[in-house]
């Protein structure tokens, strides 16, 4: 009687097309459920998207801090937009503007306050994270950091196909 993969035989019978697909649907369900944790994190901390992209965009500066105009460059959003923002922000304690002598704002600030409510609000789900990729021996941790990092320049750079071109699959 012939084994099957399930049955624990030591080859892979399936085709390279077939493990590709099984890697992209992994990826897929990844991206699912990171979609869903942020938009949990946004309820519990009463922000929108953006808001949370530009404090991640500020913790990762220099003293947390940017001018107004990096914000408005890495959110794809209008100054406009970004203004009502940081004012969102600053009002929820979790940025504040740093101005010049004459009072006119020049940079921006997240607060202690945003680093200790991101930090309770993700602490736990990061552990977790951290956990999994330490239990990873070195070997596979690099294949999985070239596998991502290869996958973003793939995706990085491309513009939508028109859509009167067939879809490839």
């Amino acid at each position: 009687m012939a084994q099957s993969q399930a049955d624990g035989y030591w080859y892979d019978e399936r085709s390279e097309r077939e493990r590709a697909r099984e890697v992209l649907e992994s990826l897929r369900m990844y991206r699912a459920a990171e979609r869903a944790m942020r938009r949990r994190t946004r309820d519990k901390m009463s922000m929108g998207e953006n808001e949370l992209l530009a404090l991640r965009y500020l913790f990762r500066q220099p003293g947390h801090t940017a001018q107004p105009a990096a914000l408005v460059a890495y959110l794809g959003i209008s100054p406009a937009a970004t203004s009502v923002l940081i004012d969102r922000l600053e009002q929820s304690g979790h940025v504040q503007r740093e101005r010049d002598a004459a009072g006119q704002p020049i940079a921006v600030r997240a607060t202690a306050h945003a680093d200790e409510d991101v930090r309770h609000t993700l602490g736990r789900m990061h552990d977790l994270m951290y956990g999994v990729a330490a239990r990873m021996n070195a070997r596979a941790q690099a294949h999985v950091t070239e596998f991502l990092r290869a996958m973003a320049d793939a995706v990085d750079g491309v513009e939508p196909a028109d859509s009167d071109q067939p879809r490839q699959s």
